[in-house]
């Protein structure tokens, strides 16, 4: 199984293209609109949500409502593309319009000033097009379809916000409640820490400043055994710090209790292993359900860390590429605090890592196999 995604931020569309699912899979383009209007939610989000009202349409690879069993191509139209076709033609350019819309005052904390060195750019919108957070419209549409796929075996992804800019959910709490997280505005479950984070980030916004924050991601119902030892590059563990690494703007990714097992003993970090009603458990679960870099059947946990957004309203100092001249960083549309998009895009992350390791276990041309297959796992 295989997900590649294409398209730049202005320009035409966001395509995806998923390779390996097998076939009669039913997909509800519901339920990935479901998760495309959740990606755009959440208090702090900037002037680029009201433009877009993101819907997925399929291309290719789905037929009355199931999957055939060949590639499946996703598209997302971008609205904005309107305002911007002409500095975003592929053919020949109109100079005019290119200089209005070209970049140089590159952004700290963005991929402009490296991005523009690698690739012997002069203008920095040909780096952040394909480096800008819009890349994970189609990502999360894909997850969607991941999802689809886990959850006929019965695998379920949740999560919500622990923190917003130091502001912090200490709440413990069980899988069903991570569903509520989802009708709240920053994406926590407390709601004082709820109330004094919007606080924050309204605090932020008129100061022209951005906040970051830390998610957690947790998966029910995965069975023992996905990933392995054999080899480093089939660790799940890795795979999936991979895939939240891989997210923009994600600076940190932990697994059960993550650097905290730098500061206490051995006792107080490994599960005990108990066998009870014919089937080995643990009491706690302080690994994340990861061992050795595999699942060990009990539910996954994962922190993920954002940094804070790197387009800052009051611009940052920086430097001109053209003139090398001292200049205050260019403010591209942007949001205040995007955690409550991260924790579903990180869902959406988490999702196809998982999919591609329970294809390569289970494989499968047919759902019913791969039902088949996972049901007969110990």
């Amino acid at each position: 199984m295989k997900l590649t995604t294409a398209g730049e931020s202005h320009g035409k569309a966001l395509v995806a293209i998923i390779e390996g699912l097998p076939a009669h899979l039913a997909i509800s383009t519901e339920k990935i609109n479901h998760e495309l209007s959740l990606r755009q939610s959440g208090y702090g989000r900037g002037g680029r949500q009201k433009i877009e009202r993101d819907q997925v349409e399929i291309l290719t690879g789905v037929r009355n409502g199931e999957t055939l069993g060949g590639p499946v191509a996703l598209c997302i139209f971008n609205k904005d593309f309107q305002n911007w076709e002409r500095a975003m033609s592929a053919g020949e350019c109109d100079e005019q319009v290119m200089a209005q819309k070209s970049l140089t005052k590159v952004r700290p904390g963005h991929a402009d000033l490296t991005g523009m060195m690698k690739f012997d750019q002069t203008d920095a919108r040909n780096i952040l097009e394909r480096a800008s957070a819009r890349e994970t419209a189609i990502r999360v549409a894909a997850g969607s379809v991941f999802k689809q796929y886990l959850s006929e075996l019965g695998i379920q992804i949740g999560g919500y916000v622990k923190e917003v800019c130091g502001v912090k959910d200490e709440g413990r709490y069980s899988f069903d409640e991570l569903k509520r997280a989802k009708t709240t505005g920053v994406g926590m479950l407390d709601e004082k820490a709820e109330r004094l984070a919007e606080e924050k980030i309204a605090e932020l916004k008129k100061a022209g400043d951005t906040a970051g924050g830390i998610a957690e991601i947790r998966v029910k119902g995965i069975k023992s055994g996905f990933g392995s030892m054999m080899t480093y590059g089939e660790k799940l563990d890795a795979r999936l710090a991979r895939a939240l690494m891989s997210i923009q703007a994600v600076k940190g990714v932990e697994i059960g209790m993550g650097f905290e097992v730098a500061s206490v003993s051995g006792k107080d970090v490994h599960d005990e292993i108990y066998y009870k009603d014919e089937r080995f458990c643990r009491e706690t679960n302080r690994a994340g359900g990861l061992e050795g870099g595999m699942t060990n059947g009990e539910e996954l946990v994962l922190r993920v860390a954002m940094k804070p957004i790197p387009t800052l309203m009051k611009g940052l100092q920086t430097v001109d590429f053209s003139t090398k001249e001292i200049a205050v960083a260019a403010s591209e549309r942007s949001d205040v605090c995007a955690i409550f998009a991260l924790e579903v895009i990180a869902e959406a992350a988490v999702a196809e890592a998982l999919a591609v390791a329970v294809s390569e276990r289970l494989g499968g041309d047919t759902i019913a196999q791969v039902k088949a297959r996972y049901q007969a796992l110990p």
